[in-house]
């Protein structure tokens, strides 16, 4: 039974608060332009496609529907440095934050993916991908390096797992900021 006090304020259901939200989104953000590069593209049986469109500093879900993406004459693909023309909308299943992509200009190869290929032709000039380098994967490891916060839940899930088929000594823990300004640091 409700208390008194919480019988005097609404109290929502998350279905509520999630078609809420995605009203208010919907109704601020009906048409934006948004430039970012195109990565994890999944082009779905339906027609459907989704995708994150991302910056150096951010990233957003993504979904264009078949209806809109077979107008497109450009040959979209992860690395692909777009402009869409979009709504802000929340996939109220899931309480997502995502756009709804319904034109998209081609702005040509993004940084990011350029970046990474030149990385990966340096490292190949280095012979750092050559087969001598290779060496098969053990059936099972022998050794796990975990690289997370000391104190997050991370940490506690992946032993869970671990614990019961490998033996405590062979982890070796190495401490590292996740989040804010000294994270990758």
């Amino acid at each position: 039974m409700p208390s008194t006090a919480s019988s005097q304020r609404e109290i929502l259901t998350v279905t509520d608060l999630n078609r809420r939200a995605r009203s208010l989104l919907e109704s601020q953000f009906r048409q934006v332009w948004v430039e970012g590069e195109i990565s994890n593209l999944m082009k779905a049986g339906s027609g459907h496609w989704y995708f994150t469109l991302k910056d150096d500093k951010a990233q957003v879900r993504c979904a264009m529907f078949a209806n809109r993406n077979r107008s497109l004459r450009i040959n979209v693909k992860n690395g692909l440095h777009a402009i869409i023309r979009a709504k802000a909308s929340i996939y109220e299943g899931r309480g997502d934050y995502q756009l709804i992509a319904e034109n998209m200009i081609d702005a040509g190869e993004g940084r990011l993916q350029r970046q990474f290929e030149e990385l990966k032709l340096k490292l190949s000039r280095e012979g750092l991908f050559d087969e001598a380098h290779k060496r098969p994967l053990p059936a099972l490891p022998t050794h796990i390096g975990i690289v997370t916060s000391p104190s997050g839940a991370a940490i506690r899930d992946i032993l869970t797992v671990l614990q019961p088929s490998l033996p405590q000594h062979s982890c070796n823990r190495n401490p590292s900021t996740g989040a804010g300004q000294r994270s990758g640091r």
